[in-house]
């Protein structure tokens, strides 16, 4: 199915402005006109605030101006104004471990660098035809890691015909907001106990 982005707004935090304008240029093929460049995560956070875009997609970026922070920022920070926007994580690596470091700081898509037009496509797509239900813990705030259902389990907290029901009623929009709070509640008590700020 195509769809018409042209009333979308997206935030592109890239290190990079060859990358940027690439980047930038592909998503003009989809058609989004609404596309606005930040060069590093503090700027990024800054316009994302400001604009609260439809989608964020961002560069791994290197320590300290790094992406997996900037995502904790917007899944977790007290000024945050939308924590469960839709966010590609772009890098140049494909590692296990950088994915699942970059799984576990809350994206919701990876795309490895250099990448098709397609390929972004299809991460945008996957994102409008199969969101994720947000996950709240002690430890983690974001899309639900998991992709595939192992229909053999049968121990507890299976998560099989028993989603939630979609954020329609004001009960479930409340319920959200509350999430959104216990995560903003973890990155203080996180903060608080090794002295950093994400």
């Amino acid at each position: 199915m195509a769809y018409q982005f042209k009333n979308m707004t997206v935030l592109l935090v890239e290190s990079t402005r060859a990358m940027a304008d690439l980047t930038k240029s592909i998503l003009i093929t989809f058609g989004v006109t609404d596309i606005h460049t930040a060069f590093t995560s503090q700027e990024g956070y800054e316009k994302f605030c400001t604009l609260e875009p439809d989608l964020v997609i961002i560069d791994w970026m290197q320590e300290p101006d790094s992406g997996l922070a900037l995502t904790r920022r917007i899944r977790s920070s007290g000024d945050s104004p939308n924590p469960f926007t839709p966010i590609i994580l772009m890098t140049g690596y494909s590692q296990k471990k950088r994915v699942l470091l970059a799984r576990d700081s809350g994206i919701t898509e990876f795309l490895v660098k250099p990448f098709t037009a397609r390929a972004l496509y299809q991460r945008i797509e996957q994102i409008i035809e199969m969101p994720r239900y947000f996950v709240v813990s002690d430890k983690y705030f974001g899309p639900d890691r998991r992709r595939k259902r192992d229909s053999n389990y049968a121990g507890p907290d299976r998560r099989g015909d028993n989603q939630p029901e979609p954020f329609s009623s004001p009960e479930r929009i409340k319920a959200t907001l509350s999430a959104a709070e216990k995560a903003r509640e973890i990155l203080r008590k996180h903060t608080q106990e090794t002295g950093t700020t994400s």
